[in-house]
């Protein structure tokens, strides 16, 4: 029989400690997990930006061998004038002019890798580029950079490109490329992380360093231990073909 009362029903809510416990479970889960995540997609933006670079590179190298009806070879280009940086500068799209870079960078500009003179009195190359690179497993901050000093220049997606057109080994043409810039602040700024380098040899074939008939092998220049100041110049061909690559810096 209904006297006229109403039931009400009471529903129990959290506590302030068991909502407070539960924040600081989320709170720790999240900093467990968030570093790997940011981690990741680094990763996963530095690996598709060396994609874009090594398409960009290519296509111009295409361009090149069309303009001149046969495949560039590095023993056409002389080391006294680095002509070859001359050359082929002009097939990508309102590039950048960086001179031979470092101290003797001739544009003021923000993506250029400009320099002074080095603590050690040394110029060029062993100045402030050899400053702005770690090798590839950080075991030391400065690297070989007499690879990069040949002619620079940077492109409107802030990518530098930084050409060896070597007087001694004209088979070893160089051409290396920051993926993400040369922007100190834009990490991990070393060898086989967002610096990679590729190799015109002497049939004309551009080859990602560390592939077979390159000059540096996968072996002894993209090594966890190795002390060389060329250390990672040999990653370029794993970082673009092994899926495991990436994960596993």
């Amino acid at each position: 029989m209904n006297c006229g009362l109403t039931v009400i029903k009471q529903t129990k809510g959290f506590t302030m400690a068991e909502v407070l416990i539960t924040i600081g479970i989320i709170g720790v889960v999240a900093a467990m997990t968030l570093p790997g995540l940011i981690a990741d997609k680094r990763r996963t933006e530095l690996y598709n930006q060396l994609q874009v670079a090594y398409s960009l590179i290519s296509q111009a190298l295409s361009r090149m061998n069309a303009d001149n009806e046969y495949p560039v070879l590095p023993s056409d280009f002389n080391y006294k004038g680095r002509t070859f940086k001359k050359s082929f500068i002009k097939y990508f799209d309102s590039p950048i002019d960086c001179g031979s870079g470092g101290v003797w960078t001739t544009t003021n500009s923000d993506l250029c890798m400009t320099g002074e003179q080095a603590e050690d009195g040394s110029w060029g190359s062993e100045g402030e580029l050899s400053d702005a690179y770690s090798t590839f497993n950080k075991a030391s901050k400065k690297i070989g950079s007499n690879l990069l000093d040949d002619g620079q220049f940077a492109l409107k997606n802030g990518m530098l490109i930084l050409i060896e057109n070597p007087e001694i080994s004209p088979a070893d043409l160089l051409i290396s490329v920051d993926v993400n810039g040369k922007n100190k602040n834009k990490n991990p700024n070393a060898w086989g992380h967002d610096l990679f380098t590729f190799q015109i040899v002497s049939d004309g074939r551009l080859l990602p360093m560390g592939a077979d008939g390159t000059a540096y092998d996968y072996d002894n220049y993209c090594s966890k231990t190795s002390t060389n100041t060329l250390n990672g110049i040999g990653c370029t061909q794993r970082a673009l073909t092994d899926k495991t690559y990436w994960s596993k810096l």
